[in-house]
């Protein structure tokens, strides 16, 4: 692999990413954007708000506005067909969080791994190995997104369905992953705030107006509560979960591991809707093996699983198949060329042969433990002797909240590169 390859993603649809975590700025330059797309600076800014730290007492102390500017590819609005170019200033960069840990490689991170690798390491923060790098990408996968809807109506919607051992039940994730939830949805049963009422924590539904103890069972919506959530300091919490219940349970989770510094990992599920039949290759670039490519280089991501999963290893053959069936009329070609078929089921996760089938894609991402923590850990400086470290900086004790829309950009880039490739094919289909 060539050295520009490092930092870059994509054939046709590209992507290469800049910056580190305390450097003047991050941010992407996106080839192969097709011209004359309507691109605002909204499009962009929207999909950074949803990943943009310092948003709840649950995520990183971290204070950063991550105000998007367009430098190139642009011209009233319309692409032009030339690299897109887009940055994003560090606003609120603290290198000195880091000096008294310099000569320590701190477990869990990738400063030894850096080292090793090219002789020197960022002295502040984690450099590229950052969870700063992803602007770039949530950047990039916005305009991504945008030119997939606009061209075959695929949408892309993630949410948090596990948090350490808190998971939405079994038969509920059934139907969130056959019937994918809006955002609007999953904001309207995932908006919480709480309290602390004499040392018992209390949570609302924002949007609902219900309310849960800690456990996630349902409390009477009093007049009493509702006072306690008007006069009380009340702090608010976005967990991107589409169960109330469960996000609750979740967000209790959260604060309890926050209060002890440390850090806990999780799962999200990603589903992408009106995926047209015939992406991906049968070989080395299959769909599923280019989204496990594009999901394992998040940081913090420990594993990948697709459709029925690990899961599937535990049924038969005859349990696991996708009978096909004919699909409604309203769904065949035109051309009567190509019989458009459905399955019944969807184990396979809309893939099949390393080819999207047209049915919904649906993954899940394993997130691990955040690594900084603040409990005091023993380990070895750069020279082998034993250390104690107590690590500083602004960091989230659990990523899963922020999550979504860096998974949901991966996912974008993948198939905005397989689009293009399989719409410039001079053999293909028409999609």
């Amino acid at each position: 692999m060539c050295i520009r390859d490092r930092s870059s993603f994509g054939r046709v649809f590209r992507v290469t990413t800049f910056g580190e975590s305390h450097s003047k700025g991050v941010g992407c330059i996106v080839e192969g954007v097709p011209s004359r797309m309507n691109i605002s600076q909204e499009d962009i800014q929207k999909e950074l708000d949803r990943r943009r730290p310092g948003q709840s007492v649950i995520t990183t102390a971290r204070k950063e506005a991550d105000q998007v500017i367009i430098l190139s590819g642009l011209e009233n609005g319309i692409s032009l067909g030339t690299p897109i170019s887009l940055l994003v200033m560090n606003e609120d960069a603290r290198p000195s969080d880091y000096s008294k840990f310099s000569d320590i490689p701190r477990p869990g991170h990738a400063d030894y791994t850096y080292l090793m690798k090219y002789q020197i390491k960022a002295e502040s923060g984690g450099g590229r190995s950052s969870a700063r790098e992803t602007i770039g990408r949530v950047a990039a996968g916005a305009i991504a997104r945008k030119m997939l809807f606009e061209r075959c109506g695929l949408e892309i919607i993630s949410w948090v369905s596990r948090v350490g051992e808190v998971s939405i039940p079994y038969e509920t994730q059934q139907q969130l992953v056959s019937n994918p939830p809006s955002y609007e949805y999953i904001s309207k049963k995932s908006s919480l705030q709480f309290v602390n009422d004499q040392g018992t924590l209390i949570f609302r539904n924002v949007k609902e107006d219900t309310y849960f103890d800690s456990r996630g069972e349902s409390l009477e919506a009093t007049e009493e509560r509702r006072a306690l959530f008007n006069d009380a300091k009340v702090e608010n919490i976005a967990l991107n979960c589409p169960d109330t219940a469960t996000a609750v349970r979740m967000a209790a989770l959260i604060l309890a591991v926050k209060a002890d510094k440390d850090s806990v990992g999780g799962v999200i599920t990603c589903a992408c809707k009106n995926v047209p039949p015939g992406l991906g290759e049968p070989c080395f670039d299959k769909l599923e093996a280019l989204l496990a490519h594009a999901m394992l280089s998040i940081p913090a991501t420990k594993g990948f699983e697709i459709g029925s999963g690990f899961e599937g290893t535990k049924m038969r053959g005859s349990q696991h198949n996708d009978i096909f069936i004919s699909a409604p009329p309203e769904e065949q070609k035109e051309d009567g060329n190509v019989q458009k078929l459905r399955t019944k089921s969807n184990n396979a996760g809309g893939i099949l042969g390393g080819i999207s089938s047209g049915e919904n894609i649906y993954f899940n991402v394993a997130f691990k433990p955040v690594s900084t923590i603040g409990i005091a850990q023993a380990t070895a400086d750069f020279k082998g002797n034993e250390r104690t470290l107590t690590a500083a900086g602004r960091h989230d004790p659990c990523v899963l909240p922020r999550a979504p829309p860096i998974v949901e950009s991966m996912a974008a880039l993948v198939l905005a590169d397989l689009y293009l490739l399989q719409y410039s094919s001079a053999n293909s289909v028409k999609i």
